[in-house]
């Protein structure tokens, strides 16, 4: 009966089916393993595989999967997207594709070593030298730079698709920083979990095995005198379109994550500058741009790379992955000449033929491309240029005779290649499988002699009919990409190079990240702290609607100029020449709450909040990233809220969604530097947001009557109501009250426990300085913790009978808010100063010295 439902499927699919399918194979058959798939899908039935596919889209918006899209109308992250149906080949094929594709990296490596060296294949006229001298990937500087192993080129990737002689031809080759072998092992995870019936009819290799080998890699190119060598992973940062992938890379790696400024060159090695001191750094896993890696040597406007490390590599002192300059093996035009740099090479023709390429720097090449443009691919022999690919036949006449214009002014600059009929591959689209054009990049990595190759890879399909739009900077799909066997594959235990229990390598804080977590623990509780007063003061506005144009109740105007001094969006209700501010708080309550360009308010909170949060994304577990991602979601719905009432219901779910960040933060986190510093922020902006709401609320005297609600709203919005009702039942004392919120020390909203907490937190820091000294940061918050430790209620309640001030009492307040202000300073100058490491560097050296002896 399945068979008939699957061979129902099929005949519908093949309907649909205008060129070469997967599916089918020469003989006009279907191929074994897909009869497979399509019998599962059938058991499965279409409208739980529509379900599924929602249930991808979940969980990959979930995990935080985004891909950068630049210069994007409608902002940077998009969505990653995962076609349900994965694309197979089977292993018996697969093997003869690996010998195509590692010959192609062992002649990618020559070549690199030629060019870089004794550039024979240009004396010998085998590659022009046009090719290389004029191509912006070729770096003079790295011209004598050779790391310890044999292969230069250690990750290789290439892109192909299979050709109309039915076999895998390749389309390009990606060399400098190859992406997408995260986005691989994220599709995999993925798929297993939403389709566990996959797993019971096909049997398909694992992505593990390639990922063992790269830290085999890594691990052999450290330094020979250290078992444990640290490797960190470079990254532009989180505006890089793939920047998920280099945070859920590091992560599963086990590598630091940093960008160019956490490391510096000193005395011919690379450091990592983290808030215990300089580390030195031995491997380099870069995903920056060859020539950005180093300001000094190549791109002098650079920020994301490390000034001297071309000069580190040169003696050896740091090996990097891949080494710079490896992009000048990604121009186009050497698809023309592979076929004779491989017999030139290694004495042997080419296993995987290649588009057919024409580079137009040639007299003959030249006239044929422009005697045939209207049936050709036209493109930048040079990647970085950014040229976009013209298709000849979608030309008109008019066009087609400017794009013989710009080439004949610099025919050097481009090829053409032929447009081939690529195989297409079922996709779930609209609900229905129909034919789409795919290609796979695979990924291979060197042991030192010989390249290992990921049992699967990246497919990327196109979204539109008829078209090989597979990019995803244009919306391709991506796909699960399975090597099918016919038994199962023995199970594949993940390895991780351990390292030495005295090696603290893999938990180094950088000094960005330093700075970047404790600035999440400010912005957190600024947000917190906003929203919890704000949902008081509209509780309070609820509870005594007014009408425009009539006074507003005192404790609410008291109420509404503490948002303004709690915001620092001035003049805001504190406007004395408009009262009219007061009569109708409605738009400005509006503009602190959902507009995100207003400095101070909500939205611009959260966004701040957000942004930083993505800087340290490597730091958060998946039930972290998922809470972040619906506390993005709940800034959408405060800019879509028009009403007091879709506010209120906003802010309450956006109040609980930032309880669960900090709940699942403080369960999960190690205790370690980062958690202390996230911690140090919290309590410093806890402090300051309770000092501003009290000199809002009493530095001036009220009648009873105004104080007393007053007293009640600071004491809700400090979780500390129920506790004063506890004890003081129903009477209502400020003496009581101030002595509550300054001296109890088991409460954890109160100013004695926030210092005690904030004293504790830097107490566990690394110091640069005898441990049993205070440092900077530490006898300030001792000396504003003596301060509320001499507190005198009685004293401090006493206000002027005429201007009805409370003089000593704002004036300690402001001592205490003003050196838990400096608190900041103190560390950035101990630990967040990028410029300038605190701590010793001879300590660093000596100690290191010592440890290789």
């Amino acid at each position: 009966m399945i068979e008939d439902l699957s061979l129902s499927l099929l005949n519908s699919y093949k309907k649909t089916i205008n060129s070469y399918d997967e599916v089918i194979d020469q003989n006009g058959q279907v191929k074994p393993h897909w009869r497979s798939l399509f019998d599962t899908l059938e058991s499965i039935g279409m409208e739980e595989l529509e379900l599924r596919n929602q249930e991808i889209i979940n969980k990959l918006k979930e995990n935080g999967v985004t891909y950068n899209v630049y210069n994007a109308d409608n902002g940077g992250n998009r969505a990653w997207k995962l076609d349900p149906i994965p694309f197979l080949i089977h292993q018996k094929e697969w093997q003869n594709i690996e010998k195509g594709i590692k010959q192609r990296a062992h002649l990618l490596d020559l070549i690199l070593r030629d060019i870089y060296g004794p550039q024979l294949l240009i004396k010998k006229n085998i590659i022009p030298a046009e090719l290389v001298f004029d191509n912006s990937g070729f770096l003079l500087p790295c011209f004598d730079i050779k790391q310890k192993l044999q292969n230069q080129l250690l990750i290789y990737a290439c892109d192909m698709a299979r050709g109309p002689d039915g076999k895998m031809w390749l389309l390009d080759n990606r060399t400098q920083s190859p992406s997408g072998s995260g986005y691989a092992l994220e599709n995999r995870t993925v798929m297993a979990k939403v389709f566990p019936e996959l797993n019971k009819n096909i049997y398909r290799n694992r992505l593990s095995p390639y990922f063992n080998h790269l830290q085999q890699t890594v691990a052999t190119l450290g330094n020979i005198s250290n078992e444990n060598p640290n490797v960190v992973y470079l990254t532009p940062g989180a505006g890089n379109e793939t920047y998920f992938e280099h945070v859920y890379l590091s992560s599963y790696l086990g590598y630091t994550l940093v960008q160019g400024s956490d490391l510096l060159v000193r005395d011919g090695f690379v450091w990592l500058k983290s808030i215990d001191g300089l580390e030195r750094v031995d491997v380099i896993i870069r995903r920056v741009d060859d020539d950005w890696c180093d300001p000094l040597e190549l791109r002098q406007n650079s920020l994301l790379g490390v000034p001297g490390l071309l000069q580190v590599m040169r003696m050896g002192n740091v090996a990097v992955v891949n080494p710079p300059g490896t992009s000048v093996v990604e121009n186009y035009g050497l698809l023309a000449f592979m076929q004779n740099a491989c017999k030139f090479l290694l004495d042997e023709p080419l296993l995987m033929n290649s588009v057919a390429t024409w580079w137009c720097g040639q007299p003959r090449e030249l006239n044929f491309v422009l005697s045939n443009l209207h049936r050709l691919i036209i493109k930048k022999a040079n990647r970085k240029q950014g040229f976009k690919s013209l298709y000849g036949r979608q030309m008109s006449k008019d066009e087609l005779e400017k794009l013989r214009k710009m080439i004949l002014q610099n025919p050097k600059d481009f090829v053409a290649q032929e447009e081939v009929s690529l195989s297409t591959t079922p996709s779930l689209i609209d609900g229905k499988l129909v034919p789409r054009f795919a290609a796979i990049r695979t990924f291979l990595v060197s042991d030192g002699n010989d390249y290992k190759v990921m049992q699967g890879g990246l497919t990327r399909s196109s979204p539109v009919k008829d078209k090989f739009v597979i990019s995803n900077q244009l919306g391709g799909l991506s796909k699960d990409t399975w090597i099918v066997t016919d038994t199962p594959t023995e199970h594949y235990e993940r390895i991780v190079v351990r390292k030495a229990t005295n090696n603290q390598h893999n938990n180094s804080l950088t000094s960005r990240n330093a700075e970047n977590l404790f600035w999440v623990g400010r912005l957190f509780e600024r947000t917190m702290a906003l929203t919890s007063f704000l949902k008081i003061v509209l509780d309070r506005l609820n509870e005594n609607v007014n009408d425009k144009g009539k006074k507003q109740q005192e404790y609410l105007v008291v109420l509404l100029k503490s948002i303004t001094h709690l915001t620092w969006s001035y003049p805001g209700f504190t406007n004395e020449e408009d009262d009219s501010i007061l009569e109708n708080p409605e738009p400005e309550l509006f503009s602190l709450i959902n507009d995100p360009r207003k400095v101070g308010s909500v939205a611009y909170n959260i966004q701040s909040f957000l942004r930083t949060s993505n800087q340290v994304s490597d730091k958060w577990n998946t039930d972290t990233r998922r809470i972040l991602n619906l506390i993005e979601d709940n800034l959408q719905s405060l800019r879509d809220s028009h009403s007091i009432n879709q506010v209120s219901h906003s802010l309450d779910r956006l109040y609980t969604r930032l309880f669960a960040f900090y709940g699942n933060i403080f369960e999960t986190l190690p205790r370690d530097s980062g958690f202390y510093l996230l911690e140090a922020g919290k309590n410093i902006e806890r402090i300051l947001s309770l000092i501003s709401v009290l000199r809002s609320a009493f530095s001036f005297k009220n009648n009873d009557e105004v104080e007393t609600v007053l007293m009640e709203a600071v004491l809700e919005n400090h979780h500390l109501l129920a506790q004063y009702r506890h004890i003081y039942k129903s009477h209502w004392s400020l003496v009581a009250v101030l002595n509550m919120v300054f001296l109890e020390t088991n409460l954890p909203y109160t100013l004695a426990y926030l210092l005690d907490a904030l004293s504790n937190c830097l107490a566990k820091l690394p110091k640069n300085i005898d441990s049993t000294r205070l440092n900077i940061a530490e006898r300030t918050v001792l000396e504003a913790g003596t301060l509320i430790k001499l507190f005198d209620a009685e004293s401090m309640i006493k206000a002027d009978e005429d201007t009805q001030y409370r003089t000593e009492l704002d004036k300690t307040l402001e001592q205490v808010f003003d050196l838990i202000s400096n608190v900041t300073g103190n560390l950035a100058s101990l630990y967040f100063n990028h410029s300038v490491i605190q701590h010793s560097f001879l300590d660093t050296i000596e100690k290191i010295n010592s440890d290789e002896i």
